[in-house]
């Protein structure tokens, strides 16, 4: 059989047809006129190799054949309704899978303990895996289905990912004030007189903000790069050195150390965070779960950190 021909809504009208025995009132039913459904008759009697119905009267009445198919169509329309075209439930609860989150070394830092903790309670059978991803390789992980969102400060320009925005995220200056003899608020003065350290995440020792310096007639001198923020602040500590970082790292409480928080005397650009996820998983009630999960936690992190 050539399963191409055959239109599904046929079983639709056959349903209709079994259940007000008249033409007329299936085809009210389906919101069809009279001769479409006459004509779905016809084309179900061909396919069926049966008439299915006589007319007795004002009444349709089904021969032995449509009897007997009408519990086996009225299960597959069944069937199609609810375990095909209904979404499936997900219950976070009773899950026993991975959460895959991707993400930046920022994203990582500032969230992971937070997530973990949130999705454990949610999901307490579940597996929480934090995949490192930069904003080179974060497309293809997705596209791979390596990850299930991704976390962090990129800009996906692929019409077959989604995002949404997060928050905005600040820079501040961070230092050991009495290494370094300066007071706050840091003055542009300081902050051009002082060695700096610099998170590069592709090893570069400048970055914007030296143009920003440049165009105010000054510069600075970057004495030292590292693509880890824990190793720069760790080298901060009993230094003479300034490091420019964004404003929730700076306020992590993961060490028992002095270090100042001081606004930023140049402009800094901002950046914003974003969860991006694969279209083909939108709808998706896992995906859709993940992502609601991240939002809430995130957002709460962020008010949490700010606070401080």
């Amino acid at each position: 059989m050539n399963w191409r021909g055959i239109d599904l809504n046929l079983l639709v009208a056959f349903s209709a047809l079994m259940e007000t025995r008249s033409v007329t009132r299936a085809a009210n039913k389906l919101s069809i006129g009279q001769s479409a459904m006459s004509h779905n008759l016809s084309r179900l009697r061909t396919l069926l190799d049966d008439p299915l119905f006589h007319r007795q009267g004002h009444e349709m009445r089904p021969t032995s054949r449509a009897l007997e198919l009408d519990p086996v169509i009225s299960q597959l329309l069944e069937t199609i309704t609810h375990e095909v075209l209904s979404p499936a439930a997900f219950e976070p609860e009773n899950y026993l899978g991975t959460v895959r989150i991707g993400l930046t070394d920022y994203a990582e830092l500032v969230f992971a303990p937070a997530l973990f903790d949130v999705f454990r309670q949610q999901a307490p059978y579940c597996q929480l895996s934090c995949r490192p991803v930069d904003r080179v390789n974060y497309r293809e992980a997705l596209k791979a289905d390596s990850v299930d969102v991704v976390l962090g400060a990129v800009e996906p320009q692929e019409p077959a990912l989604e995002m949404e925005d997060l928050y905005t995220e600040k820079h501040v200056c961070l230092y050991d004030p009495l290494a370094t003899g300066i007071t706050q608020p840091l003055t542009l003065q300081d902050y051009i007189a002082s060695p700096h350290a610099l998170v590069t995440v592709d090893g570069q020792l400048s970055s914007p903000v030296d143009d920003t310096l440049k165009a105010l007639g000054c510069d600075r001198q970057v004495v030292m790069g590292s693509q880890r923020f824990l190793t720069v602040r760790h080298l901060l500590s009993g230094r003479h050195l300034i490091c420019t970082v964004a404003e929730l790292m700076a306020k992590l409480d993961m060490f028992n150390t002095t270090l100042a928080i001081s606004p930023t005397p140049v402009n800094v650009s901002n950046f914003v965070i974003r969860q991006i996820w694969h279209k083909k998983h939108a709808s998706s009630a896992k995906n859709q779960w993940i992502r609601q999960t991240i939002h809430q936690t995130v957002r709460q992190q962020v008010q949490n950190l700010r606070a401080r």
